[in-house]
């Protein structure tokens, strides 16, 4: 019985240490500023609207071989936190115990495609007041959900370049 209980205890305070260490990477990344809740979806699917006529009399033959996930479906969603620094944004996992951005997103690579609400599953899987961004960067389709809020600071980064900066903010 003391043994359970020890074992017990031993994953209990294992478990505490891990939300701890969340916390605390939480406050360190937040501690030089400029950082707002975002979330991101890497090589999202393009709405059908932006698919050639070509693809679009096909039947789905690409699902399940990896080629994305219809808008609306909520999935491939990761949580993350994002961090203005200079020129470009770090974008870290909430979920990881890296200490370095996974991802880094430059300022005069980001195009901004368009701007929508949630659609179906997404409402659930996102925050509850998130706006979705789609961009391109480097040829390669990224959605970012974040707070109206945030999306205003975003789009002023972006605007913001320095002269002789290209910037394209739909």
């Amino acid at each position: 019985m003391v043994l359970v209980l020890s074992l017990c205890a031993a994953a209990l305070l294992l478990a505490l240490a891990g939300l701890f260490a969340f916390g605390v990477r939480r406050r360190l990344l937040q501690r030089s500023g400029g950082t707002f809740d975002c979330n991101m979806r890497w090589n999202a699917p393009a709405p059908p609207s932006y698919a050639d006529d070509s693809q679009l009399d096909e039947p789905a033959q690409g699902a399940g071989q990896g080629q994305g996930h219809a808008h609306g479906d909520g999935k491939g969603w990761a949580y993350g936190i994002a961090r203005y620094n200079g020129d470009q944004i770090e974008w870290f996992r909430v979920f990881s115990y890296a200490p370095r951005p996974r991802r880094f997103l430059e300022r005069n690579l980001i195009e901004v495609l368009q701007r929508r609400q949630p659609e179906g599953e997404e409402e659930l899987a996102l925050l509850s007041d998130a706006v979705i961004l789609a961009c391109s960067l480097h040829g390669t389709r990224v959605e970012l959900a974040m707070s109206e809020d945030a999306l205003t600071g975003f789009l002023a980064w972006l605007e913001a370049a320095p002269p002789g900066q290209r910037v394209n903010v739909a």
